[in-house]
């Protein structure tokens, strides 16, 4: 009578694979590869968003393999979205490029004004959502 458990199986119901240390059975558990990203400040902030107002949210993303993939597609949204609304504002400001020759510190105010109000609506429709 052979009484030796099967050095290796798989659970029907949820198709993990096992092997045998011992006397017990270990799962065959491993994170799928995910493609290395230099996260810009958009990503950064997106990140820290998820890892402390959305923890359930970071953890799927990150055990599917899908979080550098949204970080990424996110970052370059934001990118895009910024600029945009920079130019809609510029366009609807008195700026003029004469200025930066003529009144430099209203034109580098102006411009700083425009920048921190298109990253404050991308940061309400993007990051923190």
């Amino acid at each position: 009578m052979n009484n030796e458990l099967p050095k290796t199986k798989i659970d029907e119901r949820t198709g993990i694979e096992y092997h045998l240390e011992r006397d017990y059975y270990i799962p065959n558990l491993s994170m799928p590869k995910q493609e290395k990203i230099t996260l810009n400040k958009y990503g950064r902030m997106r990140l820290k968003y998820l890892k402390e107002h959305k923890k359930a949210e970071y953890i799927i993303m990150f055990m599917d393999g899908t979080l550098n993939t949204h970080l990424k597609e996110l970052q370059e949204t934001a990118d895009n979205r910024v600029q945009q609304i920079i130019s809609e504002l510029k366009a609807k400001s008195d700026l003029a490029e004469n200025m930066k020759n003529t009144d430099m510190l209203y034109w580098v105010g102006t411009m700083n004004s425009i920048k921190a109000q298109a990253e404050e609506i991308a940061y309400k429709e993007l990051i923190y959502v």
